[in-house]
């Protein structure tokens, strides 16, 4: 394809969008399917008008899914309900982390014996599924910081923390494939990989988040007809907190979603609210709450990042839909992808939120909305930059394109009923 025929398909995919937005809100699929299907129309499965090659441009496509996840979880964590408590945060925390764990130990298993994947590539393989997507699970997440929902909070602040705390497991399975030093008996990749780096990304997100939250309201107190362009301080805040955390070896994803939680806890708590919102902002799905509007960084960064979202979202589909072949689903791949939604993630889930209050529903439901996507696409291509062998490049390749593909189809012709569902019959006991 020429540049002016780029040029023309993604100003042709942007109009379509912008013209039927409300029209897609209402159908049972999402705006994703749309691209992915467009990516098949003009690709090898279609008229081959194009074809992306992630192994040849795995440089560019880590750049790219790298800043879409870094916008998506600031848009995440702006959202999250202030004050944080650990009673509230109970369930995505166990979700982000037992919960992940064994779905990397799962697919490690499956990998290995099923697949007959080299262990480090199985290790591999499972760090690169666990964790959920905060960029393709837009329609599951909570809708504004006031959504009480729980099935929404749990989901979205999983998909927020899961894509930091799954690093030191791409982390090991790249030091098995003798690619990362993992130190004698692996303890430097439990003290680096593991502690420091996950604790200094949550330390350096919340400093980056509190500075700027209290920085703001410092100066709108001193000066009251100060305007901010807020936009730039919710860019800046990301790119800040991120690059800190490259500087000092932290994983800079837990940093980025901290940031922007430690952020609108800050603005909140300085203002002396509990919740934020005063007059509605958007119409909500029946049964949800309605959702009001404050004037905070945190609140007006959040509409333009979340078209950065948007516009990072349609690319990257497009390019997914633009990599495959018909001979790409095999029973291989399409296997690999029912176990991880079927099995690894069902089970996972509910091993992982033992003890707590979660109704059954809720933890079905959680089960199942486990979206693999931009997130995923990010770790493969991070693990090729640092030297993965070309046969296990590919292998890995053809099974995440399958899997993420078939969760973009599955999971978003099935979210807006389910979810629409699961609001009509929740009982005020649940």
């Amino acid at each position: 394809m020429t540049t002016a025929t780029w040029f023309i398909l993604i100003g042709s995919l942007l109009l379509v969008v912008g013209f039927t937005f409300s029209y897609l809100k209402s159908v049972p699929a999402t705006s994703a399917i749309v691209y992915l299907l467009i990516g098949f129309v003009v690709g090898p499965m279609g008229f081959d008008l194009f074809h992306f090659n992630p192994l040849e441009e795995s440089a560019l496509l880590e750049l790219l899914t790298e800043i879409a996840v870094l916008i998506s979880l600031y848009c995440a964590g702006v959202k999250m309900p202030a004050p944080v408590t650990l009673k509230r945060w109970r369930i995505p925390l166990q979700l982000a982390v037992v919960s992940m764990a064994l779905t990397v130990g799962l697919v490690t298993l499956f990998g290995y014996y099923w697949l007959a994947l080299p262990l480090g590539a199985a290790v591999l393989l499972g760090a690169v599924v666990a964790p959920t997507d905060p960029v393709l699970a837009t329609e599951v997440q909570v809708r504004h910081a006031d959504d009480t929902d729980e099935l929404r909070f749990a989901l979205t602040c999983e998909a927020g923390m899961n894509d930091g705390s799954a690093f030191p497991f791409v982390m090991l399975g790249l030091g098995l494939l003798g690619l990362h030093d993992l130190g004698d008996a692996g303890w430097r990749w439990l003290a680096v990989d593991v502690l420091w780096a996950s604790g200094a990304g949550v330390g350096i997100g919340i400093l980056a988040g509190v500075g700027v939250g209290w920085l703001v309201n410092k100066i709108r107190t001193r000066f009251v007809d100060t305007a901010f362009l807020e936009s730039f301080l919710g860019l800046g805040l990301i790119a800040f907190a991120y690059g800190i955390s490259l500087l000092v070896d932290a994983w800079g994803f837990l940093a980025v979603f901290s940031a922007a939680v430690a952020l609108r806890h800050t603005e909140l708590k300085l203002a002396g609210l509990k919740q934020g919102y005063s007059v509605p902002v958007e119409t909500p799905l029946e049964g949800e709450p309605q959702a009001t509007a404050h004037e905070h960084v945190s609140e007006s960064s959040l509409e333009f990042n979340e078209h950065l979202e948007r516009l990072a979202e349609i690319v990257l589909v497009l390019l997914i839909g633009g990599s495959l072949y018909w001979d790409s689903w095999s029973w291989r791949a399409v296997g690999f992808a029912a176990f991880v939604f079927l099995v690894a993630r069902p089970i996972s889930v509910h091993l992982g939120v033992l003890g707590s209050r979660a109704p059954m529903r809720m933890r079905h439901l959680v089960g199942w909305f486990g979206v693999r996507g931009i997130g995923s696409l990010y770790y493969l291509m991070y693990a090729i930059q640092h030297g993965l062998p070309e046969d296990v490049a590919l292998e890995l390749i053809h099974l995440i394109l399958v899997v993420v593909a078939l969760s973009i189809l599955v999971h978003g012709v099935s979210v807006k009923p389910t979810i629409a569902r699961f609001w009509r019959s929740r009982t005020p006991r649940e």
